[in-house]
């Protein structure tokens, strides 16, 4: 099948398309044959290396973290899925490879795609969309009334919990750029920042909550604008002690992990707020309820260009440019 692989750590250059075996399936694995495939930031950081300590992958590596397609093949434990069903996921954080024709993803990872999007919208939602689930709804179990920052509310996590958010009664923040003001509105933020023209952290105060994606200066600004007992959420890092046992790491990792996240650990208790990083995982019973979501009406894909399979590099390029509305995608085959 053909695929875009990376046989070594390192820059664009290093990426390349290439035929490569078909997937090999477990008992409880569906195959599937992939119609489209989401691009996000993750993808360019796994193939520079960026988390290699905490993700070892074996090279040469197939990228891509999203999909959606058809069932091919299902395993002899398989019970909810049969060849034919249009499906959506997050591969396991360990067995990711969406930038090729065909992928084996475990039962459990895996959800029937909502009817109402086309291949297209629903491969851009499951990474975005289990990112904001986890982070506005496990992790700081936001309630009707509460405030939240979305940090980048334009770009593909930020479109879509900004959409959560409001579906879950809270008044949302958002920091944008001017051209994209309209369209976080559209969306349903109550308060833009616009960050070219002015400071979030002069702007808000007493928010419950709030999801960073940026840098290391917008982490330590964001403890600013949290009450007492409020949560700053980082997708961005550093990652934390927590997150080191979740992975079940030795504990050398976890105390660099430690190291890593220390200052802004220590900033955060002296604010009497709490910090924790997310690395979304998979989770189809997740992908389900946002798909009912999707259904009703509440959260719609925002998608800003799709390319073509072949050009799998050129649409990394453009989401690494950090100037996308919403999410980049791209097209493997014809959808039905």
């Amino acid at each position: 099948m053909k695929a875009f692989i990376v046989d070594r750590y390192g820059s664009a250059d290093r990426v390349r398309s290439g035929e490569v075996p078909d997937p090999e399936m477990r008992d409880d694995d569906v195959l599937i044959e992939v119609h489209a495939a989401g691009v996000n930031p993750l993808d360019s950081k796994i193939r520079d290396g960026e988390f290699k300590l905490i993700l070892p992958y074996r090279l040469p590596l197939i990228l891509g973290n999203e999909l959606a397609g058809v069932v091919i093949r299902v395993g002899p434990l398989v019970r909810r899925f049969k060849p034919g069903d249009e499906v959506y996921a997050r591969p396991d954080k360990s067995r990711i490879g969406t930038f090729a024709e065909f992928i084996a993803v475990s039962e459990e990872h895996l959800a029937i795609k909502p009817e109402s999007l086309t291949m297209e919208e629903a491969a851009s939602i499951p990474l975005v969309g289990l990112t904001a689930w986890q982070a506005l709804i496990e992790k700081a179990k936001l309630k009707k009334g509460q405030k939240v920052l979305i940090h980048a509310g334009s770009g593909g996590v930020g479109t879509f919990a900004i959409q959560l958010a409001k579906h879950l009664g809270a008044t949302v923040a958002t920091t944008t750029s001017t051209a994209n003001i309209d369209l976080v509105k559209r969306l349903g933020a109550d308060i833009v920042i616009d960050y070219k023209k002015e400071s979030f952290e002069q702007v808000l105060r007493d928010c419950d909550v709030v999801l960073n994606s940026l840098d290391a200066e917008t982490l330590t600004k964001s403890l600013r604008v949290l009450k007492p007992g409020g949560s700053l959420i980082s997708i961005s890092g550093p990652p934390d002690p927590e997150f080191a046992r979740e992975l079940e790491s030795s504990r050398i990792l976890e105390l660099v992990m430690r190291l890593l996240s220390f200052r802004i650990r220590r900033q955060a208790k002296r604010h009497q707020v709490n910090y924790s990083f997310l690395f979304m995982r998979a989770s189809g019973d997740q992908l389900r309820q946002i798909g009912s979501l999707i259904e009703t009406g509440a959260i719609r894909p925002v998608l800003d260009r799709v390319f073509p399979f072949e050009s799998t590099k050129e649409a990394m390029a453009y989401v690494e440019k950090g100037r996308a509305k919403g999410k980049v995608v791209v097209k493997v085959r014809e959808g039905r």
